[in-house]
């Protein structure tokens, strides 16, 4: 005989823990399973904005990060060749700083406050099925026990709510065959490598450079160390694959102010790879089902915005459905109503993150609104406001300073007429697909509340 509780999560790291909280919080009865034991690593570049931050504390969680001792990134920037756009966040905002917390730690405090909340997290437990009743509704999971000592054992467990948290691979979202509706393939692979970081000067900025089709970041982090991350364009995957040492340090040299950084520090372990990160967005919610963090949605860790994502619409997801549980109907509607929530408030991010990451180099107008910024003395806590989630890209990157970078870039002597249109037609043929793409989510939102559950028939953009 199985087991019963009001929610089981499939994954208990950003957004399985956020969500067995909330849940927990409001007296649910809450199993996470996950197929690790804690504290464990997984591939993430775990840089931290200030609305991090903001999350962490409305879980709970922030004291318990916070004494795993990561600096705080009180200064951010970005550069090109001849130009640094440096500043501060917005000191107005309750938490005006930035961080990197390796996802050992990170994870591990997460599910201590699970756990703290009343949820049950068990370790090393591998979801093999979901249970469903004569209507095709999810009811619960199969398990089987991994490594250790519940190795080889089997079991189920009823539940109201199964929500798939278990990430880019989700096995929920194959089990319940969750389709893509919007889909971007990503333009840039990433490699990344840790480092002693002997720079204390240093500890408090986290910096971003853009050299030729190079994207290249340092963000310090916990344990004294800091984290060297590579976005070169994919086509350098084979210098990956054939040799990632020499590969990662020619990249290095690509980028002088990178490899001045680096230059006193010296690395600790393997270098990490990834070539295939595709951002997208799932269906992610059905009769007795719903999937959080990237299991539903991923972008581009270019704005390094998906453990912010998982953590608030983790927990938006126990503070919406908690309360309609007991009700089929009920929980139904709130899960089309979480769902197009999320879509809604991570579609400009989504958008401009495909933007960031896409291979091209450095365009002349791109150059030009980096000096505009870089002159401001508030050009960098702008851009870091898109960054934080305090204001719209398209807010900042308005079509009136447009205007003015592309007569900027036109007064240059430096730059090639010919090159400057081409990327003036490409940037308009980008604007208008981002256009295109708005309206295919409104349309499936309004076909959706036409008919009161998510639809899976619009077309898929690329």
């Amino acid at each position: 005989m199985g087991e019963c509780a009001d929610v089981v999560i499939v994954g208990s790291r950003c957004a399985g823990s956020a969500a067995a909280i909330a849940f927990a919080q409001r007296g649910r009865s809450v199993i996470a399973l996950d197929g690790t034991s804690f504290p464990s690593d997984t591939l993430s570049t775990h840089l931290f904005f200030p609305h991090h931050w903001a999350e962490l504390e409305l879980l709970g969680a922030r004291d318990r990060v916070l004494q795993l001792g990561a600096p705080m990134h009180t200064r951010a920037g970005l550069a090109a060749p001849g130009v640094e756009v440096v500043g501060r966040f917005d000191p107005r905002q309750r938490n005006a700083a930035g961080s990197c917390v390796r996802r050992p730690g990170l994870d591990l405090a997460l599910v201590q406050t699970a756990r703290a909340a009343g949820a049950q997290v068990r370790e090393r437990i591998r979801v093999t099925d979901l249970l469903r009743d004569s209507n095709g509704r999810v009811t619960g999971v199969g398990y089987r026990g991994r490594r250790g000592a519940s190795e080889g054992s089997e079991g189920t467990i009823s539940a109201k709510l199964v929500v798939g948290a278990d990430g880019r691979r989700s096995t929920v979202a194959r089990l319940v065959a969750a389709g893509e509706h919007h889909r971007w393939d990503n333009q840039r692979m990433m490699a990344y490598a840790y480092y002693e970081d002997t720079r204390d000067d240093l500890r408090e900025l986290a910096m971003q450079w853009r050299y030729g089709d190079d994207l290249a970041t340092v963000f310090p982090c916990d344990g004294g160390q800091l984290v060297a991350l590579l976005m070169p364009p994919v086509y350098r995957g084979d210098e990956f694959r054939h040799d990632s040492e020499a590969a990662f340090t020619d990249a290095i040299r690509r980028v002088p102010p990178f490899s001045d950084r680096l230059s006193e520090c010296n690395r600790v372990g393997k270098i990490r790879v990834s070539h295939s990160h595709p951002s997208y967005f799932r269906h992610s919610q059905g009769p007795g089902w719903a999937l959080a963090g990237d299991a539903g949605h991923f972008k581009d860790p270019v704005t390094a915005q998906g453990i912010r994502d998982a953590l608030r619409f983790g927990r938006l997801l126990g503070e919406a459905t908690a309360a309609h549980l007991d009700n089929p109907r009920g929980l139904d509607a709130a899960l089309v109503a979480w769902e197009h929530d999320r879509d809604e408030q991570c579609l400009p991010m989504y958008q401009w993150a495909n933007l960031l990451g896409r291979s091209d180099t450095l365009s002349p107008i791109e150059d030009a609104a980096y000096r505009w910024f870089a002159r401001r003395p508030d050009g960098a806590t702008e851009l870091l406001d898109v960054f934080s989630r305090n204001r719209l890209p398209t807010d900042v990157f308005t079509a009136g300073r447009l205007v003015r970078w592309v007569a900027a870039a036109v007064r240059d002597p430096k730059v090639s007429r010919t090159e400057l249109w081409r990327t003036v037609r490409r940037d308009v043929r980008r604007e208008v697909d981002r256009m295109i793409e708005q309206r295919l989510f409104a349309r499936r939102r309004a076909a959706s509340a036409v008919r009161g559950t998510s639809v899976q028939t619009l077309p898929a953009t690329t």
